[in-house]
Formats: structure tokens, sequence, C-alpha cells
């Protein structure tokens, strides 16, 4: 096939309720990610809670996202693709407004009448709601969308338009911060969402279904969970990688809080947490080529101690370029790690159990981030603002990473070749 050939088959392979389904994720990882770099610093510097009650609702945000993705998927087939969308951005974009109105004027009766705590709690669970049913109706249309000779092109269109969002979010959220203030940037993500609430409605069509591939029934989710829960190995191999995502999950926890309060106050660290995805985009291809020979666990191994050892150079020298570099090398271990995680657990399920494990796959994030959020205050909190030694924060980061890289070799060594015997 000449190059023509398949460039005409992409221009033709693909439906227009792809199209609008994919540009719609764009700009919902946009706003999801210029929320997320400047939630730690809005609740801690913005709404005036302590450190840790700070990172633990920031962790929060991050980890029901994970959790609601387990069922987001059956939600979304039982109200089809166009009215999962419809509901997930209109639900994004009243959330995402609510949480930057949350200190104004005209909302101090509901913010006075209830606890100011439980009112952010409750508004925080609303993106993690919208995004569950956003990721399956957007990879369920690339999938119904897509002729099957191109739909590998699909994919990776998906995947590409995600990263370009998630390194657009935090660069929008450096600009509205500096022409205003932190809820500019809430507005904006919610007005982003919003628009896309439109585009749903007036561009995108319900797509060719079929029977193959369907999101499970409700009542089949919960027999997926107590399948996954049988296998005692890969629910040990799930808990010890979560301390990967404990780890990670503090470039948007305590990373900012770390650079406001130690480094620089005024440092930008909306655009300092670009640096992960404009890694990733840059050089995936590249490390992906460099270490294709190495095992998919071992990969797994080594990406995980990477990403924890990257924390020293903060430690070393305590700047914001050194912030950046320390990114850059958290960003590199992401990448050894991230696509051979799901390749080792594609392998790992019995062939009837493929879509159960991967969708479980997932839980590793959700309860990393639950974690991350009252930890990394616990840390902040005791080792900078108790005992004056905020290094003891990166200190301890670094442990947990080591912990689970070697928790990772024992079970390589001792589980998982009994499990591949």
């Amino acid at each position: 096939m000449t190059f023509s050939d398949r460039l005409h088959e992409i221009r033709t392979g693909f439906e227009r309720p792809f199209w609008v389904a994919n540009i719609s994720e764009l700009f919902e990882r946009l706003s999801y990610y210029a929320v997320f770099a400047v939630l730690a610093r809005y609740l801690h510097e913005g709404l005036h809670f302590d450190v840790e009650r700070a990172s633990s609702l920031t962790g929060m945000f991050g980890g029901w996202v994970w959790f609601l993705a387990v069922i987001g998927g059956a939600l979304a087939d039982r109200l089809g693709f166009r009215r999962a969308l419809s509901v997930a951005y209109l639900i994004l974009s009243v959330a995402y407004f609510l949480l930057g109105s949350i200190g104004a004027d005209w909302f101090a009766p509901v913010r006075n009448s209830v606890s100011l705590v439980t009112l952010v709690a409750v508004i925080l669970v609303l993106p993690a709601l919208g995004v569950a049913l956003v990721k399956p109706s957007v990879v369920g249309t690339t999938a119904h969308a897509s002729s099957e000779n191109v739909r590998s092109v699909g994919y990776s269109i998906y995947y590409t338009l995600v990263n370009v969002g998630s390194t657009a979010g935090p660069l929008l959220a450096s600009w509205a911060q500096g022409r205003g203030t932190t809820e500019n940037v809430f507005r904006i993500a919610a007005l982003s969402v919003f628009l896309m609430f439109f585009l749903v409605l007036l561009l995108f069509k319900e797509p060719r279904r079929s029977g193959a591939g369907e999101s499970p029934r409700l009542s089949q989710v919960g027999r997926n969970f107590l399948t996954v829960l049988s296998n005692p190995r890969f629910m040990i191999f799930l808990l010890i990688f979560t301390g990967y995502w404990i780890v990670f999950w503090q470039e948007f926890i305590a990373l900012p809080l770390y650079i406001s309060a130690y480094i620089d106050p005024k440092a930008d660290t909306a655009r300092i947490l670009a640096t992960d995805p404009i890694v990733v985009i840059c050089f995936t291809m590249i490390i992906g080529f460099l270490t294709k020979r190495i095992g998919a666990f071992h990969a797994i191994v080594i990406g995980t101690l990477i990403s924890s050892l990257a924390w020293i150079l903060l430690i070393i020298h305590p700047s914001v370029w050194m912030a950046v570099a320390t990114l850059v090398g958290v960003a590199i271990g992401e990448i050894v790690q991230q696509p051979r995680y799901y390749d080792y657990i594609s392998r790992l399920a019995p062939p009837d159990q493929q879509g159960t494990y991967m969708g479980f796959a997932f839980l590793p994030l959700g309860i990393g981030s639950f974690v991350a959020g009252p930890f990394s205050g616990w840390l902040m909190h005791h080792f900078g603002e108790e005992l004056h030694r905020p290094e003891l924060v990166w200190w301890s980061v670094i442990g947990v990473g080591l912990i689970t890289t070697l928790l990772l070799w024992i079970y390589d060594r001792y589980l998982r070749k009994q499990t591949t015997a």
C-alpha cells in the first residue's frame, strides 16, 4: 500500500463522532489538569485550609476519578455515548464553576450553612463522576466510529490528544493566574467543558453499536470485581504498585505547596507542572525504542526506581529549576514503566478476562491518590512546619519508592515466577 493510499484510508476511515469525541476529550483533559495544577495551593492559600487538609482533599480529587471509572463504562453504555458525554460535560462545567466560586460573596449562604470541608469534598466528587463518563464514552466512540483498518491509528490519535490536553492544562492555568486570580482557572475550565457540552449536542451522532466490546452491566461489574479479588497474586501486585502512584502524585499535591513555602512563594507552579507531560510527549517514542528489549515486569521495576530517585535532585539543590529537573526524571520513569505496565496486565490476565483485568489496572492510580493526599499532608506538616526540616519530606517519598521497588523485586522472585510456571 502506498503512502497516499494509507492517507486516504485515514481521511475516510473515521466518522464524524470520532473527531467530535476526541476533540472534546482534549478540552476535558485541558480543564482537568488546569484545575489539578492549582488545586492544592488554592485550597491552602485561597480557602485557608491547613496543609494536611488541603493535601487530603487534593488527593481525593484525583482518587475518585479512577475509582468511579470502574462503573463509568457501564453507565455510559446504559445512557448511550451522546447522552453520557452531554451529562458529563454539564456536570463538569457546574462542578468547576462551583469549585472556583466557593469564596465568592454570592456563595456565602451555602458556604455558611454547612461545614466548608464537607462542601468542598462534595464538590470535588462531581468532576470525578463527569470524567468517569467521558473516558469510556470517548474510547467506545473511537472503537465504533473507526474503520477496522485504521482503528489502531484512532487510538494513537486519542492518546496524543490526551497528552496535548494534559500539557496545555497547566500552561493555561499559568496564563490565567498571571492575568487575574486563581479562581479564573476554574471559570475557564468550566467554560471549556461547557462549550464541549454544546459541541456534543450539535455535532455528535451516536455511533453504530455492536454487541462486541460493549461495556458490561452494573451487575457484571460487581461480578468482575469479585473475579479480580479471587486472584490473590494479581491483587498483591496491584497493592504493591500503588506505592509508585503515591510517589508520582506528589508532583500535584506536595510539590506546589513545597515550592510555595520553601523555595519561592511567587513561583509559577502551574507552569512547572507542565514539565511532565511535555517530556512524555517528546520522549515516549525514543525511550520506548531504547527499552523495547527489557521485559515488561523489569521495565516496571526500573521505571519505579527512576521516578523514586528523581526526587533526590530537589533535595540536593532546592530551587525552581531543580524542581523542573526532578519532574523530568519522574517523567522518564513514567515513560519506562507505564506502557509496559498495561502490557504486563494484559499478559497476566486469563484469555477470557482481558477486559476485566485491564479495567481494574487503574485501581492503583486511585488508591495511590487517596493515600498520597493525607500522606503528603502529614509529611509537610510534621517535617516542614514542626521540625523545620522540609527536605525530609522528599526522603520519605523516596523511601516509599524504594520500598515499592524492593517489594516488586520480591514479587518477581517469589510470586510472579510461580504464576508464570
